[in-house]
């Protein structure tokens, strides 16, 4: 049999609950706790308490159970006195210390000296020391607390809340599950709809999705809660499908089998959440999907301009001194010497239109929810065309959020979406207008450098400029604005990080700050030398890459790519190290000149060690290309009694450098 729908109203944690709401809760008079603990020690003299109650606390505190049983021997009775000024028990000292093995030690031998009631006594903050473990995430403490005393589940604390629901606020999954298999699965005479509700929602919010489907299996009402959609539309990590490639995958899968399959868990559990609501929200009339979508309406807010009302009143002091019976003007004069600002205002307290900024579907785009917003459009597919209260559809809004995957289901709603794209909102602003603006920064965190992130923001632009109408690609918005000239507005500092100089720019016309300081003229100089070098060798090398390795070409031309391109690479890393070295000169001119000559010396060991790993190589290629030619000719070694070791190497080297220093000249 079907169960009823129950729209749920949202809890503050922060506020204790109204009247009404604890009268909802219906806690039965036996579970609210028999007392709160005795306060005589406090109240005592100062010297009772520096030799009871303080040392007890501390014993407390550090789960030291033999000084506790010293004290404790002697006067048995002090389980169920306050020690400290919010009228707190030794257990609840101990419930709220961080669990440690000595600490769960300490609480199990101090309930053996209790009895059932001891543990039902509350604070000031009518808290007992099962809300706190709980609150805690105490799950050991929790579970001999509930051992020793069930009715301790069912007993509320501060602002009328459960352990149960102060475990799901604080996100302790271990304790929430515990705790949940001894609530009987929320059918206690205590557990209504509406705190159903709330704990439903925070199992969804601190992503314990197994619990929450647990409760939505045995309350079936429960799935017509538009907070809980809302909650699971800002769940983007839920429902992500991260594609890894096959390295990646063998990685995860040896070091963290356990935690993937796990994360693989709760993903399907979450989609099944989704699942679970949504068809139970579609079978609903149109008018309920449309209500529970759109969700609750923003708080009103009067903002009124100063200026008008002053006027206005000027205007009525002036009326009243022209005429003492003003009331008597007919409408249509009044109306006129009124004037439209005026007339607006009278009817603006009941033309007040309500706005809806948590609108499930929207906030599921402009976080990226992708498979969030597929489920819902899959059983429901009128929601593609639904706008929000500026007149914007998903599209629109993945758009302006660059929300790839959700903009690129535009594409397979096929010839419908020349009917979403003309769509303008409120500003006029069309759909090349909103992603002409700029994003915020958080979606270019992924790319790196100012220019890159340029060339996504112009892709993006281009390709909404091609999904648009022509005729909307040159339209104006209210501000009298065409896209491409919001586009260039608002991406200027981006074009400014695509290239800066030490000191940056004069904003008013756009010229470096130290153009005129000789460190400044260095690194532009060097820097640009190390711009067209680094050109030349990438291209000198990409030459030897394609070349056709003729046999011929070994004899000079593969040699002669290979000397220039290492040459123009070495002067490539010898002028970008100069630059380098030079800013740190133009920043600190004035002081901390160490900083720039120790960043120098560092910078020349790349240049060196370039140098002594290269040189060999280089040598060696200059030797085989314009030594070799002179390996085989006559010495005069067999009539020419006068040969020599150094005669012998003179017709060599003589034309070696000759022709070494002509080929060079060629290269220049």
């Amino acid at each position: 049999m079907a169960q009823t729908g129950v729209q749920l109203a949202s809890i503050d944690e922060q506020k204790s609950l109204t009247h009404e709401q604890q009268q909802d809760i219906r806690i039965s008079v036996a579970s609210q706790g028999r007392s709160k603990p005795i306060p005589d020690l406090l109240n005592g003299t100062s010297k009772e308490n520096m030799k009871i109650a303080i040392p007890l606390y501390e014993a407390s505190i550090r789960g030291d159970w033999k000084a506790a049983k010293e004290i404790l021997d002697k006067r048995p009775e002090l389980v169920r006195y306050s020690v400290t000024g919010n009228n707190e028990t030794a257990l609840h000292v101990a419930a709220s210390t961080k669990s440690t093995k000595q600490a769960e030690q300490f609480v199990e031998n101090l309930m053996t000296k209790m009895e059932k009631e001891d543990l039902e006594l509350k604070n000031n903050s009518s808290n007992t020391a099962l809300c706190l473990a709980a609150a805690v995430g105490n799950v050991k403490m929790v579970e001999l607390m509930v051992k020793k005393c069930r009715a301790l589940v069912a007993i509320t604390g501060s602002g009328g809340m459960t352990p149960l629901y102060m475990a799901a606020l604080f996100g302790h999954s271990e304790v929430v599950k515990y705790l949940y298999k001894n609530s009987d699965k929320l059918y206690d005479d205590y557990w209504t709809p509406q705190n159903r509700g709330w704990l439903l929602q925070k199992c969804v919010e601190n992503d314990m999705f197994d619990i929450a489907l647990d409760i939505l299996r045995e309350h079936e009402e429960l799935s017509s809660s538009g907070i809980v959609l809302a909650a699971l539309a800002r769940k983007t990590d839920a429902f992500a499908e991260i594609k890894s490639n096959i390295i990646m995958r063998t990685i995860k899968w040896v070091i963290c089998t356990k935690m993937q399959a796990h994360e693989k868990e709760s993903k399907a559990k979450a989609l099944e959440i989704l699942k679970t609501i949504w068809c139970y929200i579609a079978e609903k009339p149109r008018e309920e999907i449309d209500t529970i979508l759109r969700g609750p309406p923003d708080p009103p807010v009067k903002r009124y301009e100063k200026p008008a009302f002053d006027k206005i009143d000027e205007a009525l002091q002036l009326l009243k001194l022209i005429s003492d019976n003003i009331v008597n003007i007919p409408v249509e004069i009044r109306n006129i010497i009124k004037g439209p600002v005026a007339r607006n205002l009278e009817g603006l307290a009941g033309n007040v239109r309500k706005k809806y900024s948590s609108r499930v579907l929207f906030v599921a785009t402009e976080v990226g929810n992708t498979r969030f917003v597929v489920e819902l459009i899959r059983l429901y597919p009128d929601l593609a065309w639904k706008v929000n209260d500026n007149n914007q559809s998903i599209f629109h809004v993945a758009a302006r959020h660059r929300q790839a995957d959700i903009y690129n289901l535009l594409h397979e709603i096929g010839l419908n979406k020349d009917m979403i794209t003309p769509l303008k909102d409120l500003n006029e602003d069309n759909m090349l207008h909103l992603v002409a603006r700029s994003v915020e920064r958080k979606r270019l965190e992924d790319v790196s450098g100012g220019a890159f992130q340029m060339q996504r923001e112009l892709l993006w632009f281009k390709e909404v400029e091609k999904m648009v109408l022509p005729s909307y690609r040159e339209r104006k918005n209210k501000d009298g604005l065409t896209p491409r000239e919001i586009f260039t507005k608002e991406h200027q500092d981006l074009v400014v990080k695509a290239f800066t100089v030490p000191g940056g720019y004069d904003q008013t016309n756009g010229i470096p700050f130290f153009r005129r300081n000789v460190s400044f003229l260095i690194f532009v100089v060097a820097d640009a030398i190390s711009l067209f070098s680094s050109s030349a060798s990438i291209l000198t090398f990409l030459s030897i890459l394609t070349s056709r390795y003729a046999e011929d070409d070994f004899l000079e031309s593969l040699p002669r790519k290979l000397m220039l391109g290492l040459a123009t690479l070495y002067l490539s890393i010898t002028t970008m190290m100069i630059a380098f070295s030079v800013t740190f000169f133009v920043l600190y001119r004035e002081h901390l000149k160490w900083i720039p000559i120790l960043i120098t010396v560092i910078a020349t060991t790349p240049v060196l060690l370039f140098a002594a790993l290269q040189y060999r190589l280089l040598k060696d290629v200059i030797h085989s290309t314009y030594g070799s030619s002179y390996l085989f000719r006559s010495n005069n070694h067999l009539y020419n009694a006068k040969s020599n070791s150094n005669y012998r190497c003179f017709p060599f080297r003589i034309p070696f450098i000759s022709r070494c220093t002509s080929k060079i000249f060629k290269l220049l």
